[in-house]
């Protein structure tokens, strides 16, 4: 530090960015050093208590190692007591244990910041700017394997959690009294490495894949509506569940959620998502006291997919009667768009077998299309909340240029990136050092 101040005082200007790097590498220095004295003792020594094997035995010690850990700080080296079992070969280090390293060079403090940051941007991203904000030498790699690690973590966290809720022999009771809770799910593809798409049919010209699904869900609540009776989303009570994986357990999955947030306390639910069967199908096994509607901006597009069939080549009507269905859609006037439609049916061929497959959406879902009385009750008719999720969440991060995932891979990123939405990594972090 004094040969810091030393070479300031001989200059003849003052680079204050120079000066602040070089203080800020000084000081951590120091800090490293003055850790290293802090944890010197810990886990050394004879210890308070018989330290015992998963096995049961007794073990023994057996000396003393050294072991570097890379902290917020910097590298700090620490020596402590190896114990041995005599029975099974089993190694423990309860200094690892005290100082939550065990089998990893890496603090807890750098950890979290390393699995924050390569949840966020591409790991290589994450490697710069760790080593730009906070100083730390760290490769792409580490960043890695420190996020997806990470991200089991919360997945087995959360799938403890998940059990307990789904096997409780009594409602599960929340803390919160909901008003209305919003169910929503969607799906979204992610490009993947040739390994997790063996035996999987796609869009590709020869029927292989790709990309997996993604499946997201969301839930959030609403307690009333502005001066327009419009509703509003209660603030912060968005929570994310998300993997790639059946429909079957991602169905438990999103139970899960909704009754860890109260669903079974509350005055009203409703489940909002586009017209996928997979959803329908969840919602009939998992939600069967929901409010059903489909996203009222996917029947739009669906409105003028059929448009385009039955007035192909004359732009005049089919600009007027996207308009008038679009009107009737709003007022939940499906059967009069079925009607008008069926008359305008071609004779025959691939357009009228299209068309009616459209047609099909709309006699499939005409209670879930109720727009005006939905809005009477003051509800929400738009599932854009988990469309953002699937922007914000997954595409902005698994899909950028030239990434391909594994199956591990992703499904630890997607936890990640979740539990961070949620609000829910501190909650993680403090348990999983318990």
């Amino acid at each position: 530090m004094r040969r810091i101040i030393e070479r300031v005082g001989r200059g003849r200007g003052f680079d204050l960015e120079a000066v602040e790097a070089a203080l800020r590498a000084a000081v951590l220095v120091a800090g490293a050093r003055l850790l290293e004295r802090l944890v010197a003792a810990v886990g050394k020594g004879r210890q308070p208590e018989a330290v015992s094997c998963a096995c049961g035995a007794r073990m023994s010690s057996r000396g003393v190692e050294e072991k570097g850990v890379m902290t917020l700080l910097g590298p700090v080296r620490f020596s402590r007591s190896r114990y041995e079992c005599a029975v099974c070969g089993e190694v423990r280090y309860p200094g690892d244990e005290l100082l939550d390293v065990v089998g990893t060079g890496r603090s807890p403090g750098l950890r979290r910041m390393m699995a924050r940051a390569g949840s966020r941007q591409t790991f290589k991203e994450a490697r710069e700017d760790l080593k730009v904000y906070a100083g730390l030498e760290v490769s792409a790699k580490d960043v890695e394997r420190v996020a997806e690690a990470t991200g089991e973590q919360i997945e087995g966290w959360e799938s403890c959690q998940r059990a307990e809720i789904l096997n409780r022999p009594q409602p599960w009771v929340s803390d919160a009294a909901v008003a209305t809770m919003y169910i929503e799910m969607d799906g979204t593809g992610v490009p993947m490495v040739r390994e997790a798409l063996w035996g999987r049919k796609g869009k590709q010209p020869d029927g292989s894949a790709k990309t997996r699904e993604v499946k997201l869900g969301c839930v959030f609540t609403q307690t009333g509506t502005d001066e327009r009776h419009r509703p509003v989303r209660d603030a912060a009570s968005t929570s994310f569940v998300g993997a790639i994986e059946s429909a079957e357990a991602f169905g438990a999955r999103l139970e899960a959620e909704a009754l860890r947030r109260g669903l079974d306390q509350a005055q009203r639910v409703v489940l909002l998502a586009d017209g996928a069967r997979w959803v329908w199908n969840i919602a009939e096994l998992r939600f069967p006291q929901a409010i059903q509607i489909i996203d009222i901006y996917h029947a739009r597009e669906h409105v003028s997919e059929l448009c385009g069939m039955l007035f192909a080549g004359n732009a005049k009507l089919l600009q007027k009667y996207r308009l008038r269905w679009w009107s009737d859609l709003d007022e939940g006037r499906i059967e009069k768009i079925l009607y008008q439609a069926r008359k305008r049916l071609p004779l025959e061929g691939p357009l009228r077998q299209s068309a009616e497959q459209q047609l099909n959406y709309f006699e499939d879902n005409p209670q879930r299309m109720r727009y005006a009385e939905f809005r009477k009750q003051g509800l929400f008719v738009g599932s854009g909340v988990v469309e953002a999720g699937c922007k914000h969440l997954i595409a902005a991060r698994l899909k950028q240029s030239g990434m391909e995932w594994s199956l591990r891979g992703a499904n630890a990123i997607i936890a990640l990136r979740c539990n961070l939405a949620s609000g829910r990594f501190e909650d993680f972090w403090e348990e999983r050092a318990a």
